[in-house]
């Protein structure tokens, strides 16, 4: 029983840790920079500055 206690403690702690460190990697959908990117010249671009990847 102690062992099965533990194991769902564990388990617990994983999954709200999970949570925390996604959250702060940022995963999520961001916005590229053309004006960034090599070889994009923005002012011969007249198209959307921001892609998503």
């Amino acid at each position: 029983m102690f062992i099965a206690i533990l194991l769902l403690a564990l388990i617990g702690w994983a999954i709200v840790a999970t949570i925390v460190e996604v959250r702060r990697d940022g995963y999520r959908a961001v916005p590229t920079d053309r004006t960034r990117a090599p070889g994009v010249d923005p002012i011969h671009q007249p198209g959307a500055t921001f892609l998503y990847r």
